[in-house]
């Protein structure tokens, strides 16, 4: 497809376009806002700008979407974007933002370009409102409040994406009458927060359409195996277009209409063909060429054509470095602070990095504007940055480049020492981007005219000068205010030197990347200060927070940081209790809870009776009950019980270990009045303490989601369900919208199976389901959800749709290492009943009877599997059938729910004469009644109405199950 170049000749191209770098064409020269062999790509765009405007002007759906223009550096992706800002400029509100080779490393960058001055539009209280319940979780990553304190709970990447896409659907709402342009330049440079964020936001446009239309400008995808995130991002962005064009080079034709646009009509068609040669119709080379050839006054003739090639190896590579060298020492030198600093190059900031006064700042500037390395300066404070073309125009009295000019030079600043401290966080005074109030103040960051420029600067820097560079530059932005997470950008580049403030710097920017949910940037700061190295004595505690910064990110990389850390001496008593719980923590989500009760037990026995030891034992306790299997159940609830009979609730450590030993109690099915009792002892108020609740960093989700369980299975339904719907709020607020939050929405799926609201719950559990499959597969909250959504969908009757749920998430053996919420082997088991697959029904359920009772597990609702193996094994085997039914019911007069007796009524009546079986099911009915289980009454009242054939009895069963949402009941067996 013919092109059209990132930067247009300057009497051609960008000559009505406002800008960082307004095109000014040559005197006397034409002038015409024309983009050469575009047709395709400006038709689609004006289109794509039109249907947005259409769409928000109905008040319909969002009528946007995806454009993307992608191409070779300099074939003319950013002119492209310049002209879909000027289509859209006087319509739309269009947000700009660019991403740097240097800058791909900064986490929301390319966000805070986008959003900061969409913001700045609105007064403190609409952007609270904006923000609504995550303002304290977005303001730090969008740059405009400072981060959280570090003893906070690290921010939930996932959450802060959602956050943040949800901010950017309000914006799109509150604009509408001026609809959401967003142009994004060099997106291959984005951040994989903000690629992120862009990818999470546009996934639930439907048919690819849109609230704002999202234009992208990238070069072709190459591997990156250090940005595997931002590579799959940027792909799935594509994947979701409404159009991607991609750009070639120029055309002969265009290269010699260029020529003779520039250098005026006589050129000559060997010159033009040389040019288009020598450029390979590249168009940032093509114009950078022609700008050339004019300030030598070449003749654009036959004769000249041989000088084209010499004079274009200035464009690129090691010819535009020689180049910028030819000016001088002073300009070369600023032009490696501006590769350095990159966003931050404000010329204060560049003073201070190169030991240079103001004025000479001012002079080098301007001679590396007029030798086309720097873009000119911003002559309209509303352009917006998207019209900055790639290769910005000459000035109207050029100078020569290639004469350097002698100007005296300041002598070498000497080498810099590393900063020696870290300022309190604070806003930082971010890069306006150019275009926006404000952009054309003198102060703000200078920019080179291209990325291939910016490239080629930043790489002919001598790698100790740039060493050096990075270093001052650390001090420089230190000093400055701007933080240590713009500090720590600098500090990642310099050399170790076993500098404790380099260590301390790079410590403190990754608190501040955890507290935006950026963990990979903490990980990469945090590994750069084991390199330093830290002091012997504070290196176990670096590594302990490189465990914490790797532990929603991967698990594994935590066991193994966190090992280290506990190997080695540095750790006070509470960070090495903290140390040993995390590590816990992070080897039960990597599937080994044998070895995460072993490793907090062995800590436990170390560590002196208090506080601190019964954290410990704790989670030895759980992650010892949580197992699939283990050799001493029994052993183990006896020792927990003996453990907790004195405890009062008197403080954290003991209300924890109290709700351990309640959930115990409830698997073993011990006294449901006595499972209540210790949940109460395990709240206050009704509620989890303060230091245990849902976001808690110190002991995690599990304790509470502990105690409301263990309520819903002793039929307090109503106590589990205040607990897991402010579970909800809590994850809600605080961002944490991945498998927390997934989680929560099974549980209270889980609620609303057992009162029979069996619609409700299939609700919750697929989005519980929706939630969990965003976060990757095969999850512990995976199989919790998928096993009680399989449940609910028998109960209506649906066995189809429980078989593929089940298929789909790999419901079945082989079984996870942890217990499945309910019992897994025995919801399959009455799956397959359900599918007449009776021989393998029975065989899953004897396995499941054989695991829970060596285990002195005996609750017949968490794990109904004696019910459904008596009715199983009615027809071939009813004397072994009716001894199971009549254990069940033992199991359930000790229990004592009106669930557990109904149910097991109804099981026991199978296998009972029709009077006495008569009798068995209108005590079950009566239990079921006075129970909050709706569905399992509608069960009851069915077996009834057939014992006793009563078409009264028929009829409010089949009315109670239709309110429960059961499509049909099965018929009693």
């Amino acid at each position: 497809m013919p092109s059209e170049p990132e930067q247009p000749p300057p009497a051609k191209t960008f000559a009505d376009s406002a800008g960082p770098g307004p095109v000014r064409p040559a005197p006397g020269g034409p002038q015409s806002a024309g983009l050469l062999e575009r047709d395709p790509e400006l038709a689609a765009t004006a289109h794509a700008v039109d249907a947005l405007v259409a769409g928000a002007a109905a008040a319909g759906s969002g009528r946007g979407g995806i454009l993307v223009f992608r191409g070779e550096p300099g074939i003319g992706k950013t002119a492209l974007l310049a002209a879909v800002h000027r289509a859209a400029g006087d319509r739309c509100t269009v947000l700009t933002a660019r991403g740097g080779e240097t800058l791909a490393s900064v986490p929301f960058h390319l966000t805070r370009q986008l959003l900061q001055p969409a913001l700045d539009r609105f007064g403190p209280e609409d952007v609270r409102g904006l923000l609504g319940d995550h303002h304290d979780l977005l303001a730090p990553a969008l740059g405009i409040a400072p981060p959280l304190s570090p003893s906070a709970a690290p921010a939930d990447p996932q959450g802060v994406r959602d956050g943040l896409a949800g901010l950017l659907g309000r914006l799109a709402d509150r604009l509408r009458d001026r609809p959401l342009v967003l142009l994004v330049d060099d997106a291959h440079w984005a951040d994989a927060e903000s690629l992120a964020w862009l990818d999470a936001f546009t996934r639930g446009g439907r048919d690819r359409r849109l609230p704002v239309l999202v234009v992208l400008a990238h070069r072709p995808p190459t591997p990156r195996p250090d940005r595997p995130e931002a590579a799959a991002s940027l792909a799935a962005l594509a994947e979701r277009a409404i159009l991607t064009f991609g750009l070639h080079a120029l055309t002969p034709g265009a290269a010699a209409a260029l020529a003779r646009e520039t250098l005026g009509g006589h050129a000559d068609e060997p010159f033009c063909r040389e040019l288009w040669t020598v450029t390979s119709g590249n168009p940032y080379e093509t114009v950078e060429l022609l700008a050339k050839a004019r300030d030598r006054m070449l003749e654009p003739v036959a004769g000249s054509a041989a000088l084209l090639r010499d004079l274009g190896a200035g464009a690129r590579g090691g010819g535009l470095v020689a180049r910028l060298e030819a000016l001088g020492p002073g300009p070369t030198r600023l032009a490696w602070a501006i590769a350095v600093l990159g966003a931050d190059g404000t010329p204060h900031l560049l003073a201070a990095l190169t030991g240079m006064k103001t004025d000479e700042v001012t002079d080098h500037t301007a001679r590396l504007r007029r030798a086309r390395i720097l873009t000119p300066p911003p002559t309209s404070p509303t352009a917006d940055s998207s019209d900055q073309p790639d290769q910005p125009d000459q000035p109207d009295q050029p100078d020569q480049p290639d004469q350097p000019d002698q100007p005296d030079q300041p002598d070498q600043p000497d080498q810099p020492d590393q900063p020696g401290s870290v300022l309190p966080p604070r806003r930082p005074e971010l890069a306006v981007p150019i275009g926006w109030p404000g952009a054309g103040d003198p102060h703000a960051p200078l920019e080179f005219a291209h990325p291939l420029i910016a490239t080629a600067v930043y790489g002919s820097v001598p790698p100790a000068v740039r060493t050096a560079l990075h270093g001052r530059a650390a001090w420089a932005l230190d000093g400055a205010g701007r933080g240590p997470a713009a500090v720590s950008r600098h500090l990642l580049e310099v050399h170790p030197d076993e500098d404790e403030d380099v260590v301390r710097g790079l410590r403190a920017a990754a608190g501040e990347y955890l507290a935006v949910g950026a963990p990979d940037a903490a990980r990469r700061c945090l590994e750069r200060a084991l390199v330093e190295p830290p002091l012997p004595e504070t290196y176990a505690e670096v590594l302990y927070e490189l465990g914490c910064a790797s532990l929603l990110t991967s698990p594994a990389a935590t066991v193994r940081h966190l090992r280290s850390a506990l190997d080695l001496p540095g750790l006070d008593d509470s960070l090495r209790i903290d140390a040993t719980y995390r590590l816990a923590q992070a080897l039960a989500h990597n599937n080994q809870l044998q070895e995460a009760a072993r490793t907090v037990a062995a800590e436990a026995r170390r560590t002196p009776p208090g506080t601190g030891r019964r954290r410990l034992q704790a989670a030895h306790f759980m992650y010892e009950g949580f197992q699939a299997a283990e050799e001493d159940g029994p052993g183990r609830s006896r020792r927990l019980a003996e453990l907790t009979r004195g405890f009062t609730g008197a403080d954290n450590s003991e209300r924890a270990l109290v709700a351990v030993r309640g959930f115990d109690a409830m698997l073993r099915g011990e006294p449901a009045a006595e499972v209540v009792r210790l949940c109460d002892r395990a709240l206050v108020g009704g509620l989890p303490a303060r230091g245990l609740g849902w976001t808690d960093p110190t002991w995690g989700f599990e304790v509470p989601s502990l105690t409301g369980i263990a309520y819903v299975f002793a039929d307090r339904p109503d106590r589990g369900e205040a607990l897991f719907t402010e579970a909800v709020r809590a994850f809600e607020i605080s961002g944490w919208s991945g498998a927390h939050l997934a989680f929560a929405h099974a549980l209270l799926g889980l609620v609303h199976r057992r009162r029979g609201q069996l619609v409700s719950a299939q609700r919750y559990l697929e989005e519980g389901l929706r939630l969990a499959d965003r976060v990757g597969g095969g999850l512990p909250v995976h199989w919790d959800t998928a096993c009680l959504l399989v449940d609910t969908l028998l109960a209506r009757g649906r066995t189809e749709e429980a078989r593929a749920v089940a298929d789909h998430y790999a419901f079945g053996p082989p079984w996870p290492g942890a217990i499945v919420l309910p019992d897994g082997p025995s919801v399959l088991g009455r799956l397959l009943l359900a599918e007449g697959r009776r021989e393998e029904a029975v065989d899953t359920l004897e396995a499941a009877a054989e695991a829970l009772t060596g285990r002195g597990r005996h609750h017949v609702v968490w794990a109904p599997w004696p019910f459904d193996l008596a009715r199983a094994l009615a027809s071939t085997d009813p004397d072994r059938a009716a001894r199971i039914a009549a254990d069940a019911y033992a199991h359930a007069e000790r229990l004592g729910t009106p669930t557990a007796l109904g149910e097991s009524l109804r099981c026991l009546a199978l296998f009972s004469d029709p009077p006495e079986s008569a009798r068995l099911l209108t005590r079950a009915v009566a239990h079921l009644a006075t129970s909050p289980s709706r569905y399992e009454e509608a069960r009851a009242h069915l077996d009834l109405a057939h014992a006793t054939a009563d078409p009264a009895t028929l009829a409010h069963a089949t009315a109670l199950a239709a309110t429960c949402g059961a499509d049909r009941l099965p018929h009693p067996r």
